[in-house]
């Protein structure tokens, strides 16, 4: 006598990664045509906050501080540059 079991099949995860973003609604519908697929859903992707950034966050310490040199010119710049 065998036991079956009626239990579903655990969901399977795929993440997908594109090169090109404008390919991405074709993919998702093409996707989605497969025989077993049960959603397609793409993650919100976060804002990037340059402000939180340790960089930032010194750069403002050092325009705060007067460590920040103004060049009238790119050429100027070059120039002090020894370019």
């Amino acid at each position: 006598m065998a036991i079956v079991s009626a239990s579903m099949p655990r969901p399977v995860t795929l993440n997908v990664s594109l090169e090109d973003v404008s390919m991405l609604r074709d993919v998702k519908k093409a996707i989605s045509m497969l025989r077993g697929v049960t959603k397609v859903s793409v993650p919100r992707t976060k804002k990037y906050d340059i402000t939180k950034t340790a960089g930032f966050r010194e750069a403002m310490e050092d325009v705060k501080c007067g460590r920040v040199t103004h060049y009238d010119s790119l050429q100027d710049f070059y120039k002090e540059m020894g370019l």
